[in-house]
């Protein structure tokens, strides 16, 4: 049996008219797609072959939704099931090299009022639910800009890392979820509103220390898609990248805190994908692959892990060592391995954490506890400090 997992996509930078060429890193499969009226909505189901980075928003004049995608092969978009009359037709082409774009023209103003992509071993699916919306509505939400911070950052413009040990330790706290994903959600809770809350009493925890510069990928209830995060790390010079979650499960029952580093069966994929899917650019801070194939940019990111992955393992020991002595409750298994695309930088050490699990009642109440939260935040803090003191010794041994 298939396990979803609900992830949400890549914001892309403003798109160009262009006529070249997909090569197609993921394909529609119409026959498991569909456009449907239900619920006085509308209900859209793309399946993909793979999930890709991807965004969707609301134009006006006419009213239209627009659903970017890094290269799809849309073969078969005519052949897609279709029964709403709130849509008045779909059409799909390149509009800038690597990147497709889905025009869904609208009968009339509907605003989007769930986006999610389900990720599993068949592939991936794009859900989205459409609701009618008054003019004046859906025109202010057409006229709304991308946010800054979707934007991915230039090499040219990123600044120089610190030498290890120079100086403040930059953390990039990365509270999950947020917007239009809540997350998980049980007894009034969400865990993109309670990964906002710690992460807030975090960054006072680490700023109050002196030895730590701490950015956020957000600081308000706005969906900042998960690859972008990853640039906003980069964009900072980060010389660590922490994503806070509270996890939930449908069945069985689970508690405590659990950190997730990245697999190694997935660190080859992701090496290849990264080549593929992102903007040579963006890829590693203070590298231009923008003149490399795919193979050189692939050589060179594997062997930025390889100096970056003992790096990330004693990151782990350093937290679950500090989270244990400070006395908090951790998983039975507490260091696990994924493929979260959060985890997927090369070249700078990050680490998930799964604060508890909000299926548990033991896990919500200490979550929603002020002063179970503050022992957290003072185990990560000493975590994230013994760890950088180690880094910063072993970086000046003699290689």
């Amino acid at each position: 049996m298939m396990r979803w997992v609900l992830v949400l996509g890549l914001m892309l930078a403003p798109v160009m008219a262009a006529a070249q060429e997909l090569s197609a890193l993921a394909r529609l499969v119409p026959e498991r797609s569909f456009v449907e009226e239900r619920r006085g909505g509308v209900e859209v189901e793309l399946m993909l072959s793979q999930p890709v980075p991807w965004r969707v928003r609301v134009l006006d004049q006419p009213p239209r939704l627009v659903l970017d995608m890094r290269e799809v092969d849309w073969a078969g978009l005519d052949r897609m099931p279709r029964s709403s009359e709130a849509v008045a037709g779909l059409r799909a082409g390149v509009v800038r090299q690597g990147w497709s774009r889905l025009v869904m023209e609208l009968a009339g103003p509907h605003l989007v009022a769930q986006a999610g992509m389900l990720t599993g071993a068949q592939g991936a699916k794009v859900r989205l639910r459409l609701e009618p919306a008054d003019a004046a509505a859906f025109a202010a939400a057409a006229a709304v800009p991308e946010p800054e911070a979707w934007a991915l950052p230039e090499v040219a413009d990123l600044p120089a890392r610190a030498p290890r040990g120079s100086g403040p330790v930059v953390v990039v706290l990365d509270p999950g979820h947020g917007g239009i994903d809540p997350g998980a959600e049980r007894a009034g809770h969400s865990e993109a509103a309670l990964m906002l809350t710690f992460a807030r009493e975090l960054k006072d925890v680490l700023l109050r220390d002196g030895g730590f510069t701490v950015i956020m990928t957000r600081d308000e209830d706005v969906f900042v898609p998960l690859e972008t995060r990853i640039s906003i790390a980069r964009a900072a010079a980060a010389d660590v990248f922490v994503s806070l979650h509270a996890d939930a499960i449908a069945e069985g029952e689970a508690v405590g805190a659990t950190l997730y580093t990245l697999s190694e069966e997935a660190s080859d994929a992701a090496s290849q994908a990264l080549a593929e899917r992102h903007d040579r650019a963006d890829l590693m801070a203070g590298v231009d692959l923008t003149a490399q194939d795919d193979m050189v940019a692939t050589v060179l990111m594997d062997m930025a892990r390889t100096e970056t992955g003992p790096r990330i393992e004693r990151l782990a020991l350093a937290l679950e060592a500090a989270i244990l002595g400070a006395g908090v409750r951790m998983h039975r298994h507490p260091r696990q391995t994924a493929g979260f695309s959060v985890l997927k930088s090369p070249d700078i050490p990050s680490i998930l954490v799964e604060l508890g699990f909000m299926s548990s009642a033991q896990d919500l109440a200490r979550l929603v506890d002020a002063e179970w939260r503050g022992r957290m935040a003072l185990a990560l803090r000493d975590g994230l400090r013994a760890w950088a003191a180690e880094d910063a010794a072993l970086s000046a041994l003699p290689r």
